[in-house]
Order: C-alpha cells, then structure tokens, then sequence
C-alpha cells in the first residue's frame, strides 16, 4: 500500500479547481476510437472515504480483458485533499488514485472509473481529469445520470440511450442486464463513446457494473478498512 501527500500547490479553493478543469480541459481527446474490447487490459480504479478521519483509499485493479482474470492490483491511502463540492469530486481522488495507477506492476490499459467523463456539469469529470493527466484511454461508468436526461433504454440488455445536456450528447444510458437498471457511460479520453460502451458490456457478464468497478470497490474498501485499523 502506497501512502500519498496532498501534491504541493494542490488547488484548496472552488475558484482555483475551476481553473484547472477550464485549462486540462482543452487537452481531452475525442477523435480516437480507443482500444478493442476483449484485448490487453482493463483497469477499475476506485475510492473509499474516512471523512471522519480525513482519509482516503483508492485502489487499481487490471483485468485481462479477454478473460476478467485479475493479473495486478495495488492500493495507495492519503489524506482527502479537497472538501466535498459537486462537481469538483476529482480533486478529492485524483492524487490517490494515480499513486495506485503509479504502484501497479504492468500497464493499466483501458481505465474504467466509477464516475463521470464528459457527462459533467463542465464537460470534465474524474475520467476526463484521469485520462489527461496519465495520457491513458478512460471512461466513466456511473450508477446514476447526476444532472442530464435521458429515455429509458429498452429492457434488454445492450439497449441505449442518449444521455443528454439539452440536445448535446454526454454519453449513453446502457442496459447491462435485462430489466435491470442501466448504467451511464460517458468517454473520458482517447476512446470513442460506442467503443466505451462495447467494452462495458465485456466486463459485465454477470452483474450491472462493470467487472473492473467491482473488484475495485472491494479492494479500496479493504484497503480503508486496514488504513483504520
């Protein structure tokens, strides 16, 4: 396990994280298709928090994506470096989350978070912050839409649908499993926003999240419980 400090000159105010979305946003790129589904890897971060304790855990975990066999993993604990403002979430997680990505043993591959890319009030979600700052393929999964709309996907699964800003499309609502809830993926950076939703389907062949958000959420729940301990 990895233990993180606030990165020196970390942004401390809304004013100063604004700032820093309106000049990494500019560097996201959209016109690659990203990898295909099936091949290399594929790696889930995600978080855990100890408000309480000013602690965060977040943790990385490679999928070989032809299988969903687990071939790295790693785990890196610090202090929660920004207070809570929607739509400025990234700045709490992003200087863990890439000590995890920084500890693994292989290349991460295609990145999967449990959040948002372009479906963000300013078009620059955790995905998005992730994707710019490491130069890796990401995407967002998330369990709900946050602030934009969207027809309900047909019942089965594969169904879509647009995931809307007015009439700006910010991702898919995608039905992972029949009848059951969609997901919401959104295009984080270099992968295009079918190519993101195909590689969803391939990581959740059993359950309606991805296969990599699963075993991340475990692993950084875990790692939080034994920071605690």
């Amino acid at each position: 396990m990895t233990t993180v400090r606030i990165p020196a000159g970390w942004p401390a105010t809304e004013e100063q994280a604004r700032a820093v979305q309106d000049e990494l946003r500019g560097e996201v790129v959209l016109d690659e298709t990203g990898p295909a589904p099936g091949t290399g890897y594929v790696t889930g971060v995600d978080v855990a928090y100890d408000d309480a304790r000013d602690v965060v855990a977040a943790a990385a975990v490679v999928l070989d994506a032809a299988t969903l066999g687990t071939v790295a993993e790693a785990t890196a604990v610090g202090r929660i470096s920004f207070p809570y403002v929607p739509g400025l979430l990234a700045f709490r997680e992003v200087p863990t989350v890439l000590a995890a990505l920084e500890a693994l043993h292989r290349a991460p591959g295609l990145v999967v978070c449990d959040g948002y890319g372009l479906a963000h009030p300013r078009r620059f979600g955790l995905a998005s912050h992730l994707g710019v700052l490491t130069g890796l393929p990401t995407i967002g999964v998330a369990k709900n839409p946050f602030t934009f709309t969207h027809d309900d996907p047909g019942p089965a699964r594969e169904s879509a649908s647009p995931l809307l800003a007015g009439t700006e499309e910010v991702g898919r609502a995608l039905r992972t499993r029949d009848g059951v809830k969609p997901v919401f993926v959104s295009v984080g950076h270099r992968v295009s926003i079918d190519n993101a939703c195909a590689h969803v389907l391939a990581l959740t062949a059993g359950y309606r999240l991805p296969e990599s958000t699963r075993r991340a959420d475990a692993l950084c729940r875990r790692a939080l419980r034994e920071a605690q301990g």
